[in-house]
């Protein structure tokens, strides 16, 4: 069996880098995938989905080296589920909604923004739009 994650979304924050017990560099980020479509009532719906990315090795590294809140990058890897529930990661938020984390192991990431683009919002993005969804993690 075999499954492959494709997303392609901004980094919500600056991606932090630490090591495991035997030094094995990883490195997580979140990264919010949006999409806004008319509803069948007529209606305008923004939709923001997050993902919390880890990295690891020489991927780690760079990752860190790298990314900033802000830039956009496509990710490639597999969806890891919660060890005891076999879902998502779901909890309820300060104001009672609630929220699931979709967590995945990142195998290859590719910076989409240009090192020119501050903050890494290019092509048009939004900032407003990113910055107004609430970060899970």
């Amino acid at each position: 069996m075999y499954q492959k994650l494709l997303i392609v979304g901004n980094l919500g924050r600056d991606p932090e880098m630490r090591y495991t017990s035997n030094g094995t560099p990883v490195t997580t980020f979140s990264v919010a995938t949006h999409r806004r479509y008319t509803s069948a009532s007529g209606e305008q719906v923004d939709e923001t989905i997050w993902f919390r990315v880890s990295t690891w090795n020489r991927l780690a590294e760079v990752c860190a080296e790298y990314l900033q809140k802000g830039a956009k990058v496509l990710v490639e890897g597999r969806l890891q589920c919660d060890a005891s529930t076999g879902a998502p990661r779901i909890w309820t938020d300060s104001n009672g909604a609630a929220r699931a984390s979709f967590e995945v192991t990142g195998s290859t990431v590719q910076f989409l923004s240009s090192r020119s683009a501050e903050n890494g919002y290019a092509n048009g993005e939004n900032e407003s739009e990113m910055e107004s969804a609430e970060v899970p993690f």
